[in-house]
C-alpha cells in the first residue's frame, strides 16, 4: 500500500494506482471526460489536470500513478487555472445547440462548463464543422459536431464489446470519431456507447427528440430477456415509457446492457398491443369486458374437463413470464386436475431430477475466471452480458474453448473450437473426458478418443490453472442428448475442478422450475406441441416463434376445441379462441430469477395500457372462477412468498443422474436468434432493423 496526501487528506491506496483512483477512495472529485472507471486509460482530454507537487506542471490524475507521500492538490490556483485553460479549447469549436440537444440536462461537458467555463470566448473564428454518419438503425451520428474526441466509445468497442466498428480517423481540428468504408455499428452492446458519451454525440435515434431528461420519471426495473437478469432504469413521460438505460450493479450488469434490454421497449407502445379482452365468435374477433371473456374461458375449460377428463388440458408458459404468474398457472393448471405444464419450449430433451439448473457459479466471477469451456449455443449473441465478462477474462488471460458446430465469431480470443456436428456432440465430449481421464488416471465414464487433438488441448487447458467452469449454451440445453451432455461435463468438471452450470436462455428459465412450472407425470412441451390436446392455455407463447416444432406446433395446437391466449400483443388470431390482454414486465410488479440463483423483483413503471391486466390477477380470478383452492391471494407479495422457497440456493443443483448415450442424436438443437428471443424484441422495430435481425428474417 502507498499512502499520499490529497488536498490536505491522506489516503491509502494499492501500489500502482493512479491518482485518479486514490481521489475517489478518498472522496475527492476531479473533473473528467475521457476517464472512465470501466475502460483502459487513455489521458486524451487532459481536463483532470492537478497540482502534484514538485512536479513542473499539472499532470493528468487518470494516467499519473501514485508514490509514497506524493502531495497532490486539486482545488489549488495552478490545477483550477489548468482545468478551466482545458474547458475553453474543448469549447472553441463546440456548437451552441444545448437547447436542441438530446444530452441536455444530463452532459457533462455542460455541469462542467458551469464550474470551469469562462462568460465568453476569446475565439472569434467560425467553428469546424463534422458531417454526420449514418451508423445504424440505433445510435444517432447526426452532431459529430459535439464530438470532443475524448474515445470513451472506441475504447468501449475494443475492451468491452470486442470490436472496434468506431475510431478516429485524421489529426488535428480534422479528427473525427467514425466508423471505416461506410460500416454500421452492429454490436449487440452498441447502446452502451450512448451512455458513456460525455457530450451529445453519440445519442439514441429512436429516442431523438421524444423527450427533455428533466421529464421523464425514473423507475426501477429488471430485463425481461435472456437470463442475466440485468438492473435497467425505465424512464418514463405521460405514462409511456420512452427510454431504458442501465441501473449500475457490479454484480449481475455492471454498467452496462444489452441492446435488447435498450430498445425492445418500443413494443410497449406498438400498434400489435392487444388493450380489450376479445373472444372468437363465427370466425370473427368481437371485443368483450373481462367479467364475459373470464367466464367464458373458466365455463370452456369446465366443459371440457367433464367431456374429456382432466389430462386434455394444458399450458403452455414462457419462461420469460414472472415466477409469480408461472406458479399461478401451474397451480391453476394441478388445480383442474392436469399434470400438463411446461416452459421448456424449444427444448428436445426433457429428463429432470428435480432440481433447479444453473449458472453453477456466480455471474461476477466469470470475469475471473481462468478456463473455460462453452458447450454449445453462440454465447456472444445468446448471453450479450454473460460473454462480456468472459470476454474481460480473456483479456486478462483466461483460455477459452468451444464445442460447438461451427467456428463462431464471438469478439473474443478463443484458444480452441473443437467443431463436431451437434449430432456427435456428446461423443465430442466423451473425447475430451477420456483425455482428461489419461491425464489423470481416471476410467472415462464412456468411451472415447482421448488422442483427438482439440480434445487433448481443452483436457491440458482444464487440467492446468483455477477458477475453472464449463458452460452449457442454449444450444447444449435444448439438444436432444442434453443430459448425456451434462453427465459428461459434471465428470469432466469433477476431475478438472471446474464448476459445471447452464448459461440459461430466459429471464426466468432458473424461476420456472424453483415455482414448479413443469410438467410432473403430465405431459411435456413436445408432447403437447403434436396435438391432441381439448383445451390450451397459452401464457405470453407464439408457438411458431418460440417452440421448437415452430408452424407444426401452431397447427397442431389449434386444432384443440380452446385455445386462449393471454399475451399483451394480437397474436395467435388463427389459432385462438379467446386473446386476454396481459400487463408485459413494464406495467405489473413480479420477480425473475436469474441463471446465478438471484430472485430479484420490480414494479411497474406505468400504468396497464386500456383494459390490460396483471397475469397473476387474471390467473388469481380464472382460478376463483374454477373453484380451485387456494386462489385467494390479495396482493403480488403474498403469491411470492408462496411461489418462491425462502432459500433460493437449497434447490439449485446440475447433478444429473441421466445415463450417457454417445449414440448420435436425432434433430438439429433449436435456438432463437437474439432479436426473436421473446415477444417484446421481435416487435422492436429497431432492433429489427440492425444486421441480425434482417439476417434472422433473411432480409439483405
Amino acid at each position: 500500500m502507498v499512502e499520499i496526501e490529497i488536498d490536505g487528506k491522506k489516503v491509502e491506496v494499492q501500489e500502482g494506482c493512479m491518482v485518479m483512483h486514490a481521489a475517489e477512495k478518498a472522496g475527492t472529485y476531479i473533473p473528467h471526460f475521457c476517464y472512465h472507471k470501466k475502460l483502459s486509460i487513455a489521458a486524451n482530454c487532459r481536463m483532470c489536470l492537478v497540482e502534484v507537487e514538485k512536479a513542473p506542471k499539472p499532470m493528468p490524475a487518470c494516467a499519473t500513478p501514485v508514490t509514497q507521500g506524493m502531495i497532490v492538490r486539486t482545488k489549488s490556483d495552478k490545477a483550477i487555472k489548468a482545468q478551466k485553460s482545458v474547458m475553453e479549447f474543448l469549447l472553441i469549436n463546440h456548437p451552441l445547440d444545448c437547447p436542441i440537444c438530446d444530452q441536455g440536462g444530463e452532459c457533462q461537458l455542460q455541469d462542467l462548463a458551469v464550474g470551469y467555463g469562462g462568460s465568453k470566448s476569446r475565439y472569434e473564428e467560425e467553428k469546424r464543422v463534422v458531417f454526420h454518419k449514418d451508423v445504424g438503425p440505433l445510435i444517432s451520428m447526426e452532431e459529430m459536431s459535439r464530438c470532443i474526441h475524448c474515445t470513451r466509445c472506441v475504447r468501449f468497442g475494443q475492451e468491452i464489446a470486442g470490436v472496434m466498428e468506431l475510431g478516429m480517423s485524421n489529426r488535428g481540428e480534422h479528427s473525427e470519431i467514425e466508423t471505416f468504408v461506410g460500416q454500421s455499428v452492429d454490436s449487440e452492446l452498441s447502446g452502451n456507447m450512448i451512455d458513456i458519451c460525455p457530450v451529445g454525440a453519440l445519442t439514441s435515434k429512436p429516442f431523438r427528440y421524444q423527450a427533455r431528461t428533466w421529464e421523464l420519471s425514473r423507475r426501477k426495473s429488471v430485463s425481461p430477456h435472456d437470463a442475466t437478469g440485468a438492473n435497467l432504469i425505465v424512464q418514463v413521460k405521460n405514462n409511456q415509457v420512452l427510454r431504458v438505460v442501465p441501473l449500475e450493479n457490479d454484480a449481475v450488469n455492471e454498467c452496462w446492457i444489452a441492446d435488447r434490454d435498450r430498445y425492445s421497449y418500443e413494443a410497449l407502445n406498438s400498434e400489435d398491443r392487444l388493450r380489450q379482452p376479445m373472444i372468437k365468435q363465427d370466425g370473427q374477433w368481437r371485443e368483450v369486458d373481462w367479467q364475459t371473456a373470464l367466464e367464458y374461458v373458466a365455463n370452456g375449460l369446465q366443459q371440457i374437463r367433464q367431456q374429456h377428463g382432466a389430462e386434455a388440458i394444458g399450458t403452455l408458459a414462457s419462461p420469460h413470464s414472472t415466477a409469480e404468474e408461472l406458479f399461478l398457472a401451474a397451480a391453476l393448471t394441478r388445480g383442474l386436475g392436469s399434470p400438463n405444464i411446461d416452459v421448456r419450449l424449444r427444448a428436445a430433451d426433457f429428463q429432470h431430477d428435480g432440481h433447479a439448473r444453473w449458472l453453477g457459479t456466480s455471474v461476477a466471477s466469470l470475469s475471473e475466471l481462468q478456463r473455460v469451456l462453452v458447450i454449445g449455443g453462440n454465447l456472444r449473441k445468446d448471453q450479450p452480458l454473460l460473454a462480456q465478462r468472459i470476454r474481460q477474462a480473456a483479456r486478462r488471460g483466461a483460455q477459452v474453448h468451444a464445442l460447438n458446430a461451427q467456428v463462431q465469431d464471438w469478439a473474443l480470443p478463443v484458444a480452441n473450437t473443437f467443431v463436431a456436428a451437434s449430432s456427435h456432440w456428446v461423443q465430442a465430449l466423451a473425447d475430451i473426458a477420456a483425455a482428461v481421464g489419461a491425464a489423470t488416471g481416471q476410467a472415462s465414464p464412456v468411451a472415447g478418443n482421448a488422442s483427438q487433438p482439440e480434445a487433448q488441448a481443452i483436457a491440458k487447458s482444464l487440467l492446468s490453472g483455477a477458477n475453472k467452469a464449463i458452460l452449457l449454451g442454449n444450444a447444449a440445453a435444448h439438444h436432444a442428448k442434453a443430459s448425456s451432455l451434462l453427465s459428461l461435463a459434471n465428470w469432466i468438471g469433477q476431475q478438472t475442478g471446474a464448476t459445471v452450470g447452464f448459461l440459461g436462455e430466459a429471464a426466468n428459465t432458473v424461476g420456472a422450475q424453483l415455482v414448479g412450472a413443469l410438467p410432473k407425470g403430465g405431459l411435456h412441451a413436445a408432447q403437447m406441441a403434436k396435438g391432441g390436446l381439448k383445451a390450451v392455455l397459452l401464457l405470453q407463447v407464439e408457438p411458431q416463434h418460440d417452440m421448437a416444432q415452430g408452424a407444426a406446433a401452431h397447427t397442431a395446437i389449434g386444432q384443440a376445441e380452446m385455445v386462449v391466449s393471454l399475451s399483451p400483443f394480437k397474436t395467435n388470431l388463427d389459432i385462438a379462441d379467446v386473446l386476454l390482454p396481459i400487463a408485459p414486465y413494464t406495467e405489473t410488479a413480479g420477480t425473475f430469477v436469474n441463471t446465478e440463483g438471484r430472485a430479484q423483483s420490480f414494479h411497474g413503471v406505468v400504468k396497464p395500457l386500456g383494459e390490460t391486466r396483471p397475469a397473476w390477477k387474471v390467473l388469481r380470478v380464472l382460478g376463483n372462477l374454477l373453484d380451485v383452492p387456494g386462489f385467494d391471494f390479495e396482493t403480488i407479495e403474498a403469491v411470492r412468498a408462496q411461489a418462491l422457497p425462502a432459500d433460493v440456493a437449497a434447490h439449485l443443483s446440475n447433478q444429473c443422474s441421466a445415463a450417457i448415450d454417445v449414440s448420435p442424436a436425432a434433430g438439429e438443437p433449436v435456438s432463437a436468434a437474439i432479436y426473436q428471443l421473446d415477444a417484446l424484441v421481435r416487435r422492436s422495430p429497431s432492433l429489427q432493423m440492425t444486421s441480425d435481425g434482417r439476417a434472422a428474417q433473411g432480409v439483405q
